[in-house]
This record gives C-alpha cells, structure tokens and sequence, in this order.
C-alpha cells in the first residue's frame, strides 16, 4: 500500500483535506487503517485512527437504512408500505401512495434539498422538529412517486419521522438498542454533546462559523443542526473502525458467512440489492457508468456505498469483498474546496490495484 499511503500524504500536501482516516478491508479483515494529517489547521493536532469525524450523508446508509431494515425485519413495516398509512400528517395528501422504497432508492418525488434551517431557528428549540415536519407535510411534490430519480435530503427526514413513528423512539436511540449495541460497535453516534460522547474522543471539525471559530463535535448540516442533530439524512458522526464494523456485518450477512442475529440475509439482499433499471439500492448510491467517484474498479450492478458533503465516503464491493472507507473534513475551513472530487476515484483505483492486481 505504500502508493495509496503517498497518494494520502500527497492530498494533505495539496489542500484536498487537511487530514483524514483511510480504512481498506476484505470481508471480515482490516488490511490497511492509516491516519494522515492534521484534525485541522489551528490546533495542528494530528490525525489518529480512532479520530471521529461527522459522516454527513453516510447517515442514510448507515443510520435510517439500518433502522428500517430492523424494522422490516422485525415485520413492524415493509418496503412497500405507503406513507399515508403510518402518518396520518400524509393521508389524502399528494404524498399519501409514497412507498418507503421510494424514499429510500430517491424516487419518491421530493426536492434534493430545501433551507429549512432559516424558518427553523426562529423557533424555540424543543418546537423545531414538529415545526420541521410541518414543513415535510406541506412541501409540493416535483413528480410523481417513481418516476424519476431524484436525490433528495427531505426524503430522508421523512424516513426519520418514519422510524420514531412505527417504533415509538427516536431514531438515534432505535437505532443505538437495536442495531449499534447488538453489533458492540461504539463509535458510530449522534449528538457528541449528549451522553458524555466528547470524553477522551478527538473530534475533526468542519467548517468555520461566521466569527471564525469552528464547528466542533456538532453537526455541520444546518438543517440537522437547527432540528437538534438528529435527522434521517444527516447527523451521524463516527470513527472508520466504527464504519467498518458495521459494513463488515452487512457484507457477511447478504454472503451468508455472519453469525449476528441483527438483520436477515433476504432483508439485507433487499436493501443491498442494485436492482436493474434503478440508479440507487434502498439507503445505498451505486456506481455510476461514467466518472464515478468509486475509480474504475469496483464491481457494477454489486457494489454499494455513499459520499458525504463533509468529505466522507465508502464503496463496498459485495462480490470481492474490498471495502474502503475514506473520513475526512475537506471543508475544513471553507466547504469551496472542491478537490476531493479529483481525488477519490484516483485513491480508489490505487486502492483496487493493490488489492486486486487491477492494472489499468
């Protein structure tokens, strides 16, 4: 791995990121786990591998989509369940024949985003969420359920309200009892201010507020961060080892090699499951037939995984086995820097030479 190590070095060298986490496994084995840089460029302080960052948008996958998967499991819901008749805020709405597939494959209709956050915080903090579901009550579908796929962050926040509302919980607490504690993993949370979660953890923070200072161990999304930081689509913060504990399961679970008893094999093939004629698996983006983020490769129509605004993201090749998971904070002071965008297929394809005997 000694080019994938100078790849890291050069990236921190170029302004990329100003550090970050890279984990390489196969299957159940951890064959690379390097940490590069520095958390930031005020404290300098270095990078370590167990230094957690805010995951963004590696939420959905490895949040809301466990959760429903454990819900589904449990047959408390199905995939093809229509919103109107688990939140009575949708029935004899436009929205009321949304399936929960649609909201998890990002069919459902729904815009890719919406600034919330600006009506939210001239609310008190404890009306933030009921006023934020108003709000997903009453914004106007772009299409008709599944027809277009449309990637969509208000999709997600309606799964979160979903899953409080079939289960009785919160998600972040469905989901730590039922999916995090069984599975022992520790380093995937929400809400570092809650729980104790800052002791002893070194936190990579984002971006710079207004005044200069930055935002640490609290989420970067504003639209989380204004509903109390914890959402369907954004929220999580976690360390890689977390991550890849939690992939590892899902990995060995769909190829029949887990002896957890959290999902079952057919329920995790659903959601894992790159269906022909769909752009996305259920919670999982996919490759893309030309300049995916993933390199050159992973394998099409049976790899999965997701990127996050924050800099974080991992593939994960269910036929191979080869998962890399990449934690970092590029926007870190400034969320302009674009870089990242260049950088990851060329990590990935490094990353798959070594691990493959891939040769271009």
């Amino acid at each position: 791995m000694n080019r994938v190590s100078e790849l890291m070095r050069r990236a921190v060298e170029t302004g990329v990121f100003p550090g970050a986490v890279l984990l390489v496994s196969r299957f159940d084995e951890i064959v690379f786990h390097e940490a590069f840089g520095v958390t930031d460029h005020v404290s300098s302080r270095p990078v370590k591998k167990d230094t957690v960052y805010d995951l963004a948008s590696l939420t959905k996958p490895l949040a809301t989509a466990p959760a429903l998967m454990d819900l589904v499991d449990k047959g408390r819901i199905s995939t093809e369940d229509r919103l109107g008749d688990i939140i009575s805020e949708f029935a004899g709405s436009d929205k009321a024949d949304i399936r929960i597939c649609h909201l998890l494959r990002h069919t459902a209709g729904l815009p890719d985003y919406r600034a919330y956050y600006r009506e939210l915080v001239k609310f008190p903090r404890q009306k933030r969420k009921s006023r934020l579901r108003k709000m997903l009550a009453d914004e106007p579908l772009l299409c008709s359920p599944g027809s277009v796929t449309l990637y969509s962050d208000p999709g997600y926040m309606i799964l979160d309200w979903v899953v409080e509302k079939v289960s009785g919980t919160g998600l972040d607490r469905y989901l730590s009892k039922c999916v995090y504690e069984p599975l022992e993993i520790r380093d995937l949370f929400f809400t570092p201010d809650a729980g104790g979660k800052k002791a002893g953890r070194v936190f990579a923070p984002t971006e710079a507020l207004d005044g200069g200072e930055l935002l640490w161990a609290c989420v970067h999304d504003e639209n989380a961060r204004a509903a109390g930081g914890v959402c369907g689509h954004a929220g999580l913060f976690g360390t890689a080892e977390g991550v890849f504990h939690l992939l590892k399961d899902l990995l060995l679970t769909v190829s029949g090699r887990s002896d957890s008893a959290v999902f079952f094999r057919s329920v995790a093939e659903k959601f894992l499951e790159v269906a022909e004629g769909k752009d996305r698996a259920m919670g999982f983006d996919t490759v893309s037939s030309v300049d995916s983020s993933s390199g050159s490769y992973f394998t099409p129509g049976c790899t999965v995984g997701h990127l996050g605004f924050t800099g974080t993201s991992f593939w994960m090749d269910l036929s191979s086995g080869v998962a890399v998971i990449l934690l970092s904070n590029r926007i870190c002071p400034d969320r302009q820097n674009l870089k990242i965008r260049f950088f990851r297929p060329e990590l990935h394809d490094a990353v798959m030479e070594q691990m493959l005997g891939k040769n271009n």
